[in-house]
């Protein structure tokens, strides 16, 4: 029953294009973008309980990277694009955990969170590359001769890269790797008696979650086709942590529902743009008070149930 599932659902995955509007093509293209940031943001979130506010920073130097190797070498392949935008986002990540090894809770949050805003004051001040707040137009990604300029072009790009993400994602959860990660959510002190080096973990989980994060950076460029600095605020980074706690931490599935949940709402509350904090400060308090697995913990219960 559930292979039955899967493969309709990839069906009318694969066939979304046909059957929608362009503009909900567009949407489901943001909704996987996120997804894939709140799988790296949960990797180190929900299984190292490391709270970042900073992944908009992340996502803004993917976001840039990837924009700027377009610009400059428009041969490049969206693949290498990508990759590149993805290992040089890892390698401030990277720059980042080390330092923030000694921190916990609210002193590694607000360390997260200034390290948002750096991002975009360094975008605002190298405008002879990012052109600071007059925003920077994103040629279409390339694949070989092909350029995917249109909806359907880069949601097949966007669920092909995001299909291999949430795969990897997966295995790292099955590995050595992730039950180390798991074990250090669980007591820190039990882990280190165990063997698991905290340290390296820990910062080993910072890169990998900018990894994930500087890519869907990448691919926010191609799809929404221009960037500047204000689309990287610090209420991008609470939309991230909010897509995690609602969806549910510690869980891949949750992830890719939260970032379906919160790509949702704050399309159909566009109109009340004033009022998105509020609004989603009650739907945080509300989840963390009525479901605090998130939604993954209640749907495994309702599962577990009509088993």
């Amino acid at each position: 029953m559930r292979w039955a599932a899967a493969g309709a659902g990839g069906v009318v995955l694969l066939c979304w294009p046909l059957l929608v509007p362009p503009y909900f093509v567009f949407l489901t293209s943001l909704i996987v973008v996120n997804a894939i940031v709140a799988i790296g943001l949960n990797l180190l979130s929900g299984y190292t309980n490391q709270l970042s506010f900073g992944h908009a920073g992340f996502f803004a130097v993917g976001a840039y990277v990837a924009a700027v190797l377009t610009l400059r070498a428009p041969a490049l392949p969206v693949v290498a694009t990508l990759a590149l935008a993805g290992l040089a986002t890892a390698l401030v990540g990277l720059a980042l955990g080390i330092p923030c090894l000694r921190l916990e809770g609210l002193y590694l949050a607000m360390a997260t969170l200034a390290f948002g805003f750096v991002v975009v004051e360094a975008i605002l001040n190298l405008d002879w590359l990012t052109r600071g707040n007059d925003g920077l137009a994103v040629p279409a990604a390339r694949l070989g001769p092909l350029a995917l300029g249109s909806d359907a072009a880069k949601y097949y790009l966007v669920l092909g890269v995001g299909a291999l993400m949430v795969a990897a994602a997966v295995n790292i959860a099955r590995t050595r790797t992730g039950r180390a990660l798991l074990a250090i959510r669980e007591s820190e002190i039990a882990a280190q008696a165990s063997g698991v080096h905290l340290a390296a973990y820990k910062t080993l989980a910072f890169a990998v979650s900018a990894f994930y994060t500087g890519v869907a950076g990448g691919l926010f460029a191609f799809v929404v086709g221009f960037i500047s600095p204000d689309a990287f605020d610090v209420f991008l980074s609470v939309d991230f942590v909010a897509m995690i706690i609602v969806g549910g931490l510690g869980s891949i599935p949750g992830s890719i529902v939260g970032a379906a949940v919160i790509t949702l709402l704050y399309d159909w509350l566009a109109a009340f743009q004033n009022y998105r904090p509020l609004l989603f400060g009650l739907i945080l308090i509300g989840c963390m008070l009525f479901m605090p697995g998130g939604i993954a913990s209640r749907m495994a219960k309702w599962t577990h149930q009509a088993q």
